[in-house]
């Protein structure tokens, strides 16, 4: 059979694969029907096989430019880019990040160690002398109580720059904290622990030797607003940091490269919940917590703070449909 007899034996799969375009185009859905999308590519391979015997026997070009545009038009329709669509970004954000941040294992190890060891330790260091200053060093009790030795002076509205510029800091300074717990996660997971442990003792044993000072109440006016966002974005971080550890120890038949990439795809969003709560937080802590409004408003964006947290990872987390 000559080529120009066999291209035009095949004038039937280029009518239908130029319909299968037509209908991708008019029904732009993430997930097309199985079957429908083996039909249309392997129609979508035969075509680029005939473009290919047209261009070197050099049939008229009129047919070579119809494949031409056939070919181009299957495969941006093949391979299209995804539609940002808000109604996506909303699926994403408010139903399956939460979702797997409730069901991450490693968050709730991380949370229970933090909680548990800062309320503990901020329980000693109210009620047992001494154990403050065993946990900190008399250097650094000393330096926490002259930070808070006088009260806080500045309105929420001055020096709108000074403020931008304290926001900047707090960010740099909240994230490099929970890189430190990021990071030390990959030391299989021990690490993680042990550096969760360490900051949830430091914390608690400030809290509750603060608690005891003739300075507390500037402390509190300083900590309050800020510390749920701030305290769990640690948390996240710390749970990102032990999944990935762990991965390198319990690779569920995987090679340790393969497991380590899967736990990096599973902790991402646990890794960009942590960034938006440090930004928000930064924010909170350069522009509410140093400012001369009443505590009452500073406990309030507190408990907000804390009942979005709770609305975020437990309420919209809980798979409601199943």
């Amino acid at each position: 059979m000559k080529v120009i007899d066999l291209l035009e034996s095949r004038r039937e799969q280029w009518r239908e694969l130029e319909q299968l375009c037509a209908w991708m185009e008019r029904h732009r859905v993430e997930s097309p029907p199985a079957e429908r999308v083996l039909r249309f590519s392997s129609l979508y391979r035969a075509a680029c096989a005939d473009l290919a015997l047209a261009d070197a026997y050099q049939l008229p070009p009129a047919s070579i430019d119809y494949l031409h545009q056939l070919v181009g038009r299957a495969h941006n329709q093949l391979y299209r880019s995804q539609a940002l669509s808000c109604r996506t970004w909303f699926h994403e954000l408010f139903v399956l990040v939460p979702r797997r941040l409730l069901a991450d294992r490693c968050l709730w190890l991380a949370a229970g160690v933090f909680w548990g060891v800062l309320l503990l330790a901020a329980l000693m260091a109210r009620s047992t002398p001494g154990f403050a200053e065993q946990v900190l060093g008399k250097d650094v009790m000393t330096q926490v109580e002259d930070s808070f030795s006088k009260p806080i002076s500045r309105s929420p509205f001055e020096g709108g720059n000074a403020g931008s510029g304290m926001a900047g800091f707090y960010v740099f300074h909240n994230v490099s904290i929970g890189l430190q717990c990021f990071a030390f996660g990959l030391l299989l997971g021990i690490g993680g622990l042990y550096v969760t442990l360490y900051n949830a003792a430091m914390l608690g044993a400030v809290f509750g030797f603060m608690t005891r000072s003739p300075h507390a109440e500037n402390f509190y006016q300083f900590v309050t607003a800020h510390g749920p966002f701030e305290l769990t974005a640690v948390v996240l971080c710390a749970a990102a940091g032990m999944r990935l550890g762990f991965s390198l120890v319990d690779t569920q038949g995987l090679t340790r490269a393969a497991s380590l990439r899967q736990a990096t795809e599973q902790s991402s969003s646990t890794v960009w919940a942590a960034v938006v709560l440090f930004v928000l937080a930064a924010m909170i802590e350069a522009f509410v917590s140093p400012s001369v409004a009443p505590y009452a408003v500073k406990a309030a964006v507190a408990v907000l703070s804390c009942v979005l947290l709770l609305f975020y990872f437990v309420v919209l987390g809980y798979p409601w449909k199943q």
